[in-house]
Formats: C-alpha cells, structure tokens, sequence
C-alpha cells in the first residue's frame, strides 16, 4: 500500500509486481501460480480496503462479526483477479509477455463486473509523481498499469528489453512537456466549504438544523473574503433533507440559500436527495446568480451503499442488520455539466470520480471538473487519501482542474497535471478558496477512452495465443 496515496512510493507497485511475476515464472503449474496470485491480491486488498470494516461496522451499525465476513469476503472476491491472471498466464506459457496483457484486461474487467469497483488499480500508484502517469491523457489510468506491469516484466529480462525499458520511461518524461489544454475565458473564483459533520448523526432531525445554519454561516463568511467567490460549492448531501424536485424553491432550507446566493450574485452549488415521482436521487443543485434551478443527479451508485444489489434477496440485511440512511437511490443522468458563471462546470459526486471512462462524458465541453463526496464513512483510515488520488488521475486524464468538495475531507484543488495545489486538513470544519483557470482541450483519452489501449491489449494476446499454437 505505500505505493499508493497517502505515501506515494511509485516504485514499490513496480517492484512488488516483478516479484509477483519472477515466482509465477518459477511455478510448476498454472494452479500454483493461481494460488499465489490469490494469497497476494488477498493480502494487497486486506491492506488497501480494510477500511470498508469502518464503512460496515462503525457508521453502517453492522455487527462487528457480519462486518469482518463482509469486508474480508469482498478481498477475497477481488484476490480472484489476481488468481485468475496467474492462472492463465502460466497457461499461455510465456509468463513474462501474458502477465502484464492479463494483468491490465482483468483490471479493465474490475471495473465493469457487477457495475464495477476499480479501486486500487495499479495504475493509480504511478499518480502524480511517476513518469509513467504522463501516459494517463493518452490511454487513461488503465494504460498506466499496462506500463506499470510492462516494466515489472522487463525488470526481470535483463538486458533484453532493458533498452526497451529505457525508450518507455524516457517517453512518459517527455510527454510532461506536453500541454494538452488551455486557458479560455476568464478564471473562477471557487469556495469550497467542509463541514465536518459526524456521519451517525447527520441525519438527526435536530442535527440536519444544525448542519444548514452551520453551512448558511460557512456561505455567508466566504462572501466577505477578499475576493468574493464566483462559484460556492457544499459537499454531497450537505443539506440532509430528501426535498420534492417540485418544492425546491418552496423549501425552507433551500429557498433560503437561494435567497441569499441571488442577492450576492453568486453561484451555490448544494448537495441533497431529491424526489421525484417516489424515487429518491443523490443530487447536486445550482441555485443563485445565474437564475432558473440546475440538477445534477448522480448515476453510478454505489452497490450496498445507495442501492441494493438483488433487492429481493438481500432486504432482510438492510431490515435487520445493516442501518444506511438514503440507500435505495435511483440513477440519474449520466451528464453532469452545470453552466455557472458563464462556465461549463462537470460535477460528479463521491465514487463517481473512481471510473475515468464516465467522467469523459462530460469532456471536452466541461471547463472544470468538480467532485463532491462525503468520505466521513470510511473514518480516519487513508480511504479518502486513496480517493483524492484518484480525483487527481482524473485531473491528469481530462487536462482539466479537479475541485473537491467534501464534508470531512479531503477537499482539494487538483490542477490540469494532477498536482494537489491546496487541500484542507481532514476532520475540521474550514473552506477552502482558490481562483481555478476555465480550461479547454481534448486529450486522446478524452477523445478514444480505453478503446485505444483494450485494442493493443487484445491484438497482443491474439498474437501471443497464436503464437503459442504454431
């Protein structure tokens, strides 16, 4: 885990992966070699999402036993991946070529199966400071990890592919030079405002009261900074109410933020459930200056979290076991761009910002990317550091500033290269102020998504099969 956020350590994934490969290598069968890519992936997960136990047990009320099964049935699920690319890459009998191909389409396979849950891919490890995420605006996060694995691979021929190992790492630092977005329209100014609110209380009656007048205040003080914000965003959810899309502007709560953002001629962006029709949305809506009520309504849920995968089995959990406010959710629209301030802004909101290939939906139009999330779900463990670095893979991807805005942290600006230019501490009620340049550009990423990198990947292995038949 120190390969990823918050430690950083890029080359550790690298050389954990030669490893990895080196024992597939010496293995005398493809079951072996299966068996320990499970003890590893198991191992890599404990380590890395432990923290779904917190999810569970101490916000979710789980019982700390159903919790613990729970959490390590899920490591355990993901180990498989690793299982399966051990596997067939023994099968296909050239160790040192399969892996790094299988290794990257089972993780592209992650991210879709069962609505998908690509955390901790081993690309992200590279974000920011590797050479190799500069391979990120080219063939995404998913391309990252084909360099990754392709190193660890070559590490271990030698000299061989050492010239090719070279010209690679050579080529990812150049393409630091490269700018693939620029400066259009005038610059934002942004506040983004981190409450702090306990997640087991958030959704107390009294509490909700509370947390709006907090919030009114954070609004209020961001109006009398030096330079007036364009633009105020609150976290997801920061206003615990479920409102009727109808009533918005009829709502206690709302109407006056709204009230208050009009008369200060300023953007307010704020999180609530909306609702509609009996089906209840995780939305984020843009009241204020630019008139006429925008929403944006999240789409990819998270599964146990906001919605319940196999409902008519799995009821009794949530009836009796599991306490999870607002988690039967409906999907939204897939496209998240709000006009404010003269400006596209593309939001997506908490897990959202994990899947690169529905963010560049709302690319090129969107000018800046904003996500809102509540992490205070995952507790003091490094979750959110995880979830930040994948905000900034999406910076890197998009050529775009990635704003966070989160109710414990971590709320950051996230420049067009990836680079955390300022964050709050996690943990503490603050707001965070930054003028963010409107950028424009498409990146090939932007343009192909994973196309271009799952077609060299799959001719790769057709010719490797081939050539394993002749």
């Amino acid at each position: 885990m120190r390969g990823f956020a918050p430690f950083y350590l890029f080359p550790i994934p690298i050389f954990a992966l030669a490893g990895l490969f080196y024992l597939w290598q010496q293995t005398s069968s493809a079951g072996q070699a299966a068996r320990l890519g499970f003890i590893f992936g198991l191992g890599f997960f404990i380590a890395g999402i432990h923290w779904i136990y917190v999810s569970l047990h101490d916000v979710g009320g789980m019982p700390w036993w159903m919790a613990g099964i729970a959490t390590f049935g899920l490591c355990a699920f993901l180990a498989l991946f690793h299982a399966l690319a051990g596997y067939l890459s023994k099968r296909m009998g050239r160790v040192l070529c399969a892996a790094p191909i299988l290794w990257t389409l089972l993780e592209w396979l992650r991210e879709w199966l069962l609505t998908g849950f690509p955390w901790l891919n081993v690309g992200y490890s590279q974000v920011p400071y590797s050479p190799l995420a500069n391979f990120a605006p080219i063939v995404g996060i998913l391309g990252v990890t084909f360099a990754v694995t392709l190193t660890a691979a070559w590490i271990l021929q030698h000299s061989q592919h050492w010239t090719k190992l070279l010209l690679i790492w050579t080529l990812a630092t150049a393409l630091s030079l490269v700018n693939w977005s620029s400066a259009s329209g005038p610059a934002l100014q942004f506040a983004l405002l981190q409450g702090n609110v306990p997640q087991t209380l958030k959704w107390d009656a009294e509490v909700a009261q509370q947390t709006s007048v907090q919030y009114y205040h954070m609004m209020q003080t961001a109006m009398t900074q030096p330079q007036k914000p364009d633009v105020i965003v609150l976290p997801e959810t920061a206003l615990p109410y479920a409102i009727n899309s109808q009533e918005i502007g009829q709502h206690p709560v709302t109407r006056a933020f709204s009230e208050y953002a009009k008369s200060e001629q300023v953007n307010l962006v704020v999180g609530v459930i909306e609702e509609e029709q009996q089906q209840y949305y995780n939305s984020m809506l843009a009241l204020g200056a630019d008139g006429g009520l925008q929403s944006y309504r999240k789409s990819h849920l998270v599964p146990f979290g906001e919605f319940i995968p196999f409902k008519q089995w799995l009821d009794w959990l949530y009836r009796d076991w599991l306490h999870i406010p607002m988690s039967d959710l409906s999907r939204g629209h897939h496209i998240g761009n709000l006009t404010l301030a003269g400006q596209q802004v593309g939001f997506n909101i908490c897990y959202e910002d994990v899947f690169g290939n529905e963010i560049r939906r709302q690319l090129p139009q969107a000018n800046i990317l904003v996500n809102t999330s509540n992490d205070a779900w995952y507790g003091h463990s490094i979750a959110a550091y995880q979830h930040l670095q994948f905000s900034q893979a999406r910076a890197l991807e998009s050529a775009r500033w990635m704003l966070r805005a989160t109710n414990t942290g971590i709320t950051a600006a996230i420049n067009q290269h990836g680079q955390v230019v300022q964050a709050l501490p996690d943990f503490v009620q603050d707001s965070l102020y930054i003028r963010v340049p409107s950028l424009i550009g498409t990146t090939p990423y932007t343009l192909v998504g994973n196309w271009l990198i799952l077609s060299l990947l799959w001719l790769a292995l057709l010719l490797l099969w081939a050539g394993k038949n002749k």
